[in-house]
């Protein structure tokens, strides 16, 4: 897909104890066939770990994939992070598996999107590239 403007940086890990590499991997390549730079951290990552190379890659989106059940843990933990470094342009969207009541609490916290383990590729390329557009230039 053609796009205008920059392209979209999204670096995209697993962070904590979850070594189920898979869908993130399929995610990383419907990304980077839409034509953005994908940038794979790699399995356990600390939150730590994960804000700090978003921040250095100058990423547009940090892609966090749990499907660990610590979501609400990671979640909050990243989002302190983000904010505590001034890099809340930085958009975090989480995939994986969660109980749609504790995805809304996610989301008024401030993560800008969760694609649970059933959102096809394609619409995780289109929400990327819709909340990168809503956000603006950074």
């Amino acid at each position: 897909m053609e796009r205008d403007g920059p392209v979209i940086r999204v670096l995209v890990a697993k962070v904590g104890l979850d070594g189920h590499d898979r869908g993130i991997k399929i995610v990383a390549r419907a990304l980077r066939d839409a034509g953005m730079e994908v940038i794979y951290a790699g399995l356990h990552r600390t939150p730590e770990e994960v804000v700090e190379a978003a921040i250095e890659e100058d990423v547009d989106v940090l892609g966090i994939s749990l499907l660990s059940g610590a979501h609400m843990t990671i979640f909050p933990r990243l989002l302190t992070l983000l904010e505590a470094r001034d890099a809340k342009d930085i958009l975090l969207v989480g995939g994986g598996v969660m109980p749609q009541e504790e995805v809304q609490t996610l989301k008024r916290m401030g993560v800008a999107e969760i694609l649970l383990q059933d959102t096809p590729p394609e619409r995780i390329v289109e929400s990327i590239e819709r909340l990168v557009a809503a956000r603006g230039p950074r």
